[in-house]
């Protein structure tokens, strides 16, 4: 019933709200769906009931404000430009359409698998003793196996003592930034790209050199270039179904940038966070060409096992997997043992492989749905990149249109997608928004699209 939020926040306060039978007429809603409705509202704190009298829309308490003043003086400026959570990071109402997040929907996890797992690892020995600052032996051994079954021949395949056990990809790219880069070092980065990346090197004081990438990756001259203008000594990327674009490097692509890093005695920062989420290709890990330690790869559980389930690997060589090691010590001394078995249960099950089966078909289902609605509903949007796998749609708004406006707009109106501007290490190259197809109600796909289009035509 987002009409009756935008009613209500347009009413002055104690303006008495319709009554629920009014709603059910006008909205073509069920009373019980009325009732729930104004329950919710009553809880955010937008209207207030009065028994025996009404509704009404709740007037603003103005309390005395709370001075936190003091504390711009005690803390300083802030260490990097992020200073609020990421907008795909919010919780939003329960009716609202949330195209903003980073996961897929429940319904699209492997629930059983997982619960089952929980309950198993819960009665073995991992839920009261700790476990090696390396991680489980057995789970650096998956996931230095998953990785070396993509190396070709002639390429000594990564091994188990390779792997570090880390508590999800975002403390591995802390500690990587902080060990490999160091701070107020250059990084070479992708642009667009993921925003907790730009996060953890900004809070590693990193200095950000932005390389553009289009759908089949960077232009590896403009990679060259950059090493060698800025003697930076790594290149932080996701060759694989890249977040936000959805975008895999071609294959070539992949071989002359790693020659480059090669050449300039520098590493590349691989970031397989959608490895499990393919859809038209198959991943093609870069660490897999490597065995000279130029690559530190990391690859993460949490999309597509459950977001409960931090537990991702790290699989670097020589020094750069001593340096980061104990980073992560320091950081955190170890992961949680419980999580470990429970994950290392549930990709070794049967029945883990027939459940990427089905992720892979539901995410094109809903993929090519969403593509469908804006198509129809929102004909001003453009797609320049066809996701190849991953959770989001990188679309390009007409021209004209002011992102943080539209976005703005469309959650008034109950739609809450993600800005683009979150994904540009430097000034963004066009008005872009991204748009999750893995975690809302498909149902609502065309009712998303046609908000958006709506308030692009200024409807």
């Amino acid at each position: 019933m987002a009409g009756l939020r935008r009613w209500i926040a347009s009413a002055p306060p104690g303006a008495r709200v319709p009554s629920n039978r009014v709603l059910t007429a006008e909205y073509g809603a069920s009373p019980v769906t009325v009732q729930k409705a104004m329950s919710h509202l009553a809880r955010l704190g937008l209207v207030e009931s009065r028994p025996g009298v009404g509704t009404f829309v709740r007037a603003v308490r103005t309390a005395g404000p709370v001075d936190f003043g003091w504390q711009t003086s005690a803390l300083g400026a802030p260490p990097n430009r992020t200073s609020a959570l990421s907008s795909t990071q919010r919780t939003v109402a329960p009716d609202a359409i949330g195209l903003h997040s980073g996961y897929p929907a429940v319904e699209l996890l492997p629930e059983r698998l997982v619960r089952q797992a929980l309950a198993r690892a819960s009665r073995t020995a991992a839920a009261l003793t700790r476990t090696p600052a390396t991680g489980m032996p057995d789970l650096q051994a998956w996931f230095a196996a998953e990785l070396a079954a993509s190396a070709p021949a002639g390429v000594a395949p990564a091994t188990a003592r390779d792997a570090l056990i880390i508590s999800g990809s975002q403390s591995g790219l802390s500690s990587i930034f902080r060990a490999v880069v160091g701070h107020g070092r250059p990084l070479l980065i992708e642009s667009p790209t993921y925003w907790g990346a730009m996060l953890a090197a900004e809070q590693a004081g990193v200095v950000l050199v932005p390389i553009p990438s289009g759908p089949q990756g960077p232009d590896p001259d403009d990679v060259e270039r950059a090493f060698a203008q800025t003697g930076a000594r790594a290149f932080y990327a996701q060759p694989t179904f890249a977040n936000p674009t959805g975008a895999q490097w071609q294959a070539e692509t992949s071989r002359v940038v790693l020659d480059i890093v090669r050449r300039h005695g520098a590493f590349l920062i691989e970031d397989d966070w959608a490895h499990d989420l393919a859809i038209d290709a198959e991943p093609r890990p870069i660490a897999a060409l490597d065995d000279d330690g130029h690559v530190v790869y990391l690859r993460s559980l949490t999309k597509s096992v459950s977001p409960a389930l931090r537990v991702a690997a790290v699989i670097a060589r020589g020094p750069a997997r001593e340096r980061i090691l104990a980073d992560r010590a320091a950081e955190s001394m170890y992961v949680s043992g419980l999580l470990q078995a429970a994950a290392l249960d549930v990709v070794t099950q049967p029945g883990w492989r027939t459940h990427l089966r089905g992720f892979r078909e539901q995410l094109r289902s809903r993929r090519d749905l969403m593509i469908s609605c804006l198509s129809a509903d929102a004909p001003t949007t453009a797609l320049e990149t066809m996701p190849v796998g991953g959770l989001n749609l990188w679309v390009r708004l007409p021209e004209a249109a002011e992102v943080a406006a539209v976005v703005r707009e469309c959650e008034l109106r109950g739609l809450i997608i993600a800005p683009g501007r979150e994904w540009f290490p430097a000034e963004p190259s066009g008005p872009y928004v991204r748009l999750n197809y893995a975690s809302a109600d498909p149902t609502r796909f065309a009712e998303a699209a046609g908000i958006l289009g709506e308030v692009l035509e200024g409807g």
